[in-house]
């Protein structure tokens, strides 16, 4: 049942990107800073989105590796933490009696 969902799921998504490229297959023209090349708008619209999410994932990228330094950083800091507790519960009581 879930792989007939997930089959479902797959050509409504196709479908749906046909018929978005038929209502918008008008060329446009697409002016960047060496040139400029005709396409269709749906395809204009396709790589826009591409590249959008291509520099979206490029700027989070930095976060996430500055996040996982400082994880790797915090679990050395809790290794440390825990072998000097280890040590310090070995360490006899004194009796201040």
């Amino acid at each position: 049942m879930r792989r007939l969902l997930g089959l479902a799921a797959i050509l409504l998504i196709i479908l749906f990107g046909l018929s978005f490229s038929l209502l918008n297959a008008t060329r446009v023209d697409v002016d960047y800073y060496f040139g400029a090349i005709g396409m269709p708008l749906s395809l204009a619209l396709v790589a826009a989105l591409i590249v959008g999410a291509v520099l979206g994932v490029l700027s989070a990228l930095g976060v996430v590796l500055g996040k996982q330094r400082e994880l790797r950083r915090l679990r050395k800091r809790v290794r440390d933490s825990e072998k000097e507790l280890s040590e310090l519960r070995r360490l006899p009581l004194k009796d201040n009696h």
